[in-house]
């Protein structure tokens, strides 16, 4: 499963970074990432804002749930989840779903060139427990509710037009989604215990209004090949989604979805898995598995969501563990980037990347008080690398 051969085909206000991968080797499936010495390094103390980060990367805080936004008249939303970043002229902007039930929705911060923030506003509000997500090529939202049959939401990151409900993309317990414009298609994933893998099919790219959800089969194996089969009634009522197509494979705990250079990565909390579908042979296999570790204790544990970069490099959040963000690298070695002190009854949500590469979005949901309404929301400054 190595990806040493990484493609850079970044846009400025494009789909999200492409991934290159060595290709495809015949039936043999390489060993999942192992413990290492990641490209930056040891992590250093914590700084002022309770974040150890290497050599080189500062941080600074963005918004905390119940205060307003610095800079702004807006009052951040509590418990922070997914997110992502859009180019907005010489900004950029990034989202960030909330996770509450009821009221969840997400908000949106502009910033400026220099990465002053210029305003901060909601984009999606009365909906139900908004976990993660997915950008979309044509620069929207899809914000997902993570309850029994939510939907998904489709959302202006500018606050400009309203957001519409998405159903044709099939009523489940929704978590994270990824674009493919090669296929033209939105993975997604489900957080159920015996969640699925969809892959929703536009009856046009770029109009999620109508379109085909169908499901991932495949073998009990933890690699092998793959099909998928339409699902009968993407409404989930009176039959949930996940149980229509015999042979369908159960996944535990679908969380985070990436996709770049026709693989898509995304992760399962209850097993501690990051899986990886290589889309041009149809096969699948452990890009990582915790409990595959063979030497030492394990880096990543409480898996979540997950972006990648350019350079080929995985970010992956952990929901527990240590309160670490892991890189798992090109040449499959698995190691800290970051490490939030002091808060461990949170999570790590919503990692995400600045247009031009340069700063690292996420949040701590829970904060130090680990409740809901002290969320915080960072940055993460540095020299990230360009390429692996």
């Amino acid at each position: 499963m190595e990806r040493r051969t990484f493609l850079r085909a970044t846009a400025i206000g494009g789909t999200s970074a492409v991934l290159g991968g060595t290709l495809w080797r015949g039936a043999a499936y390489a060993a999942p990432a192992q413990p290492g010495t990641g490209p930056y390094g040891a992590l250093g103390a914590a700084d002022a804002n309770g974040i150890r980060l290497p050599s080189g990367f500062t941080s600074r805080v963005i918004a905390r749930s119940g205060q307003t936004v610095a800079g702004t008249s807006y009052t951040w939303h509590n418990a922070p989840d997914g997110g992502a970043c859009y180019a907005d002229g010489t900004g950029w902007i990034y989202v960030s779903n909330s996770e509450i039930n009821p009221s969840g929705g997400a908000s949106a911060v502009r910033f400026s060139s220099s990465g002053t923030v210029t305003s901060a506003y909601r984009i999606l509000s009365g909906t139900r427990q908004n976990c993660a997500g997915g950008r979309t090529p044509w620069n929207t939202w899809l914000s997902c509710e993570e309850v029994s049959l939510g939907y998904v939401y489709e959302t202006d990151p500018w606050g400009v037009n309203a957001a519409v409900q998405r159903p044709a993309m099939g009523r489940f317990k929704h978590e994270a989604a990824a674009a493919d414009p090669v296929r033209q298609v939105i993975y997604l994933t489900e957080d159920e215990s015996n969640g699925r893998f969809y892959r929703f099919i536009p009856t046009t790219w770029g109009d999620l209004s109508s379109g085909t959800l169908q499901v991932m089969v495949a073998g009990t194996a933890t690699s092998g090949s793959y099909t998928w089969t339409t699902v009968p009634d993407p409404d989930g009522s009176p039959t949930s989604t996940r149980t229509q197509v015999s042979g369908s494979k159960s996944f535990n705990g679908g969380e985070g979805c990436y996709y770049a250079d026709d693989k898509v990565w995304f992760t399962t909390k209850g097993d501690n898995r990051v899986w990886q579908l290589n889309l041009t042979s149809n096969t699948y296999e452990l890009a990582y598995d915790d409990s595959l570790v063979t030497s030492g204790s394990a880096p990543l544990t409480g898996v979540d969501n997950i972006t990648g970069t350019a350079s080929g490099d995985l970010y992956v959040a952990e929901d527990g563990g240590s309160m670490d963000i892991c890189l798992i690298t090109p040449d499959d070695v698995v190691a800290p980037f970051l490490r939030i002190d002091g808060q461990s009854s949170s999570e790590i949500t919503g990692p995400a990347f600045s247009p031009d590469g340069s700063r690292l979005y996420f949040s701590s949901q829970r904060g130090t008080t680990g409740s809901s309404s002290g969320g915080i929301t960072y940055e993460v400054r540095g020299p990230f690398r360009a390429s692996a």
